[in-house]
């Protein structure tokens, strides 16, 4: 198996969150949709033709199978081909064993058909003193490549740091809820602090599950039974000026609102993780990095979205 440790990274990850039925988290429930292996396969396949390789998943995505489906096609073409991102999910674990972390760790590499992960995450701030040393524990497994974590706040990650330090261990990682309608990560340092350390910040949410891709308004809602169909069609009169605003700057590119507000987040140092499910939508990912917004558009946008006052804070996301 070959080891890939390194942080040459794409400038997009593929999220999977949105691959698979089961559980609060899949892609039915949250998302509508209804997606296994084979509705993925030109998805997948596109994605690696157009060197979009980093792959991002979670037990807690249908409880296993967002990793059982990218497991299925990653042994198409070669898990030297493909970069891995997956997490521990505090709340999802069995206490029953000693270590849950590598527990759920060896749970994830049977189901995605391989013996290491790139980057492992713990998932959610719930208990940093509980988690943060049995991640130690894991990486001793030589089973993890790069360590981080989602959904902390400045406090926390600094104290993951101080956790892991004795260990000759620091994360290198930091993926967070991250877009023009929550920019939390820039107000409260996070991310200037991820920046100055060498800490690669992956922004998850760059597009609001879609709410500014530019598909959808409050003409054209989103799949209305879905958690994303709840959250944000009642606030798209609120997101009127800023979906505008998004179409406005795309139109002046030939692009599209959706390559706009994830050259936002690009220009802002991040890492986008963006949701796939169709062809088109790898394909405008891939040329996304080609866009260069001038700092006028990048004040306008942002002012427009606080003006929208709009707050998309996620009820998972913990607390400073």
């Amino acid at each position: 198996m070959v080891k890939r440790t390194n942080h040459q990274t794409p400038k997009i990850t593929v999220g999977t969150w949105s691959w698979g039925v089961g559980g609060f988290a899949g892609g039915d429930a949250v998302f509508g949709n209804q997606l296994d292996t084979q509705d993925l396969q030109e998805v997948f396949n596109q994605a690696i033709a157009s060197g979009l390789n980093l792959f991002d998943t979670a037990y807690a995505y249908a409880n296993g199978q967002s990793e059982r489906i990218l497991g299925e096609l990653i042994a198409q073409v070669g898990r030297d081909k493909v970069l891995i991102s997956d997490k521990f999910t505090p709340g999802m674990q069995n206490d029953e064993v000693e270590n849950p972390v590598i527990e759920m760790l060896e749970g994830s590499l049977e189901r995605l058909g391989t013996d290491f992960i790139d980057i492992y995450w713990i998932h959610n701030a719930a208990d940093v003193e509980r988690w943060t040393p049995l991640l130690v524990d894991s990486v001793k497994t030589g089973k993890i490549g790069r360590i981080g974590v989602s959904n902390h706040s400045l406090a926390q990650v600094k104290r993951v740091q101080e956790i892991l330090a004795p260990a000759g261990l620091k994360i290198s990682a930091v993926q967070n809820h991250f877009s023009l309608l929550y920019r939390t990560s820039i107000d409260d340092g996070l991310l200037d602090y991820c920046l100055e350390n060498d800490i690669q910040f992956f922004s998850y949410m760059v597009l609001e599950q879609g709410a500014l891709s530019g598909k959808y308004d409050e003409n054209h809602l989103l799949p209305a039974d879905s958690n994303r169909g709840k959250t944000y069609n009642p606030l798209f009169p609120a997101l009127k000026d800023l979906l505008a605003g998004l179409k406005e700057i795309a139109d002046k590119y030939h692009d599209s609102p959706a390559q706009i507000a994830t050259a936002w987040a690009i220009d802002k140092g991040t890492t986008p993780i963006l949701g796939m499910t169709k062809v088109a939508q790898v394909e405008d990912a891939a040329q996304v990095s080609a866009i260069q917004l001038n700092q006028e558009e990048v004040d306008h946008l942002e002012n427009l979205a606080t003006a929208s006052g709009v707050d998309t804070k996620g009820g998972w996301e913990g607390q400073a």
